[in-house]
């Protein structure tokens, strides 16, 4: 059965990122998320304690929660060893509320519902990352690999608000199961690169 293992937080915070002319520019970010101890209030716009910056491309009632698969963890292990990145990542690390097992974006849906703890949420769409992703995990590629990959774990309104806490069950209750994450993705991708091709 899905298990919640960690619920991460972050608070808004200044993160350089490369600019257009090879240097750094600084800007505000709440992608460094950090685990937290006992249960956490999940409201309408998300958790407790965790702030959301550019809400034209994350956060807000549609994206308030943003979930990972921890199986994904050794592969970003290994694709920052190879970009020279050390240490462990601990969970929290890509940018996620809430790192779960057995979540795979193959067989979450969108309008699937999780209940966890006291709260329920509903599966709404896949991650796209942006250029903040990239340096956040410190090399150039990570936004391509999470893309390429299909790694993007998923956003999440709330249906109903409660509390979650590490070790909780998460119980999915079946949606349409017209579209998984892993297919929503695919499409995107391919309308995103589409487009860049038409101009």
């Amino acid at each position: 059965m899905p298990k919640l293992l960690t619920v991460s937080v972050g608070r808004a915070a200044p993160l350089l990122v490369r600019a257009g002319d090879g240097g750094t520019r600084r800007v505000v970010s709440a992608i460094r998320k950090t685990p937290v101890d006992g249960p956490v209030a999940v409201a309408t716009l998300g958790l407790d304690g965790d702030e959301q910056v550019d809400l034209t491309v994350h956060g807000g009632q549609d994206k308030a929660v943003y979930v990972y698969p921890v199986e994904h963890y050794a592969f970003w292990q290994t694709v920052g060893g190879q970009a020279g990145r050390t240490g462990a990542l601990p969970h929290g690390s890509l940018g996620e509320n809430l790192t779960g097992a057995d979540l795979p974006e193959t067989r979450v849906w969108v309008g699937d519902r999780l209940r966890v703890g006291g709260a329920e949420l509903v599966v709404t769409q896949p991650r796209s990352p942006c250029y903040k992703f990239d340096a956040h995990l410190g090399f150039d590629w990570a936004a391509k690999m999470m893309v390429q990959s299909g790694y993007t774990g998923f956003y999440c309104a709330i249906v109903r608000p409660g509390e979650v806490a590490a070790g909780d069950e998460i119980d999915v209750i079946a949606g349409e199961r017209a579209v998984s994450i892993e297919q929503a993705h695919r499409l995107k991708s391919r309308g995103a690169t589409l487009r860049s091709f038409l101009g």
